[in-house]
């Protein structure tokens, strides 16, 4: 078994973060600061459970950490859409870095979605 490093739905997950950073850094900190900081940290959870999950020591507790992941990225997209419904991105980047990051995110869902059906033994 190789390092979680290695798995591309932590990869992806560490683009999502620095995605995060870069859009967080556009919108304007005067009373959104608890809104970016949220952010950050939904999307810093999505690759810090992967890996955590990855380090134990069992399937279950390994699928456990990747429905937290998942729901932190449901989290950040949520979190994503309600800068995009309050107009929060000057316009010039706006769906540009929206639909790039929202991108980023569904892909993520879905690779995290395939894991843990595939790490989950059917009834």
């Amino acid at each position: 078994m190789g390092k979680y490093q290695d798995l591309i739905v932590w990869q992806k997950a560490m683009e999502i973060v620095k995605k995060t950073y870069e859009l967080t850094e556009m919108l304007p900190v005067r009373g959104n600061y608890s809104l970016i900081d949220q952010m950050r940290r939904a999307a810093i959870s999505i690759p810090s459970n992967i890996a955590e999950g990855y380090e134990r020591n069992s399937t279950k507790e390994y699928v456990r950490f990747l429905s937290i992941a998942n729901g932190s990225k449901a989290e950040l997209l949520t979190q994503v859409e309600i800068c995009k419904m309050l107009n929060l991105l000057p316009h010039a980047y706006e769906n540009e870095i929206i639909d790039e990051i929202m991108d980023l995110i569904t892909e993520v869902g879905k690779m995290l979605n395939t894991l843990i059906k595939k790490l989950t033994p059917n009834p």
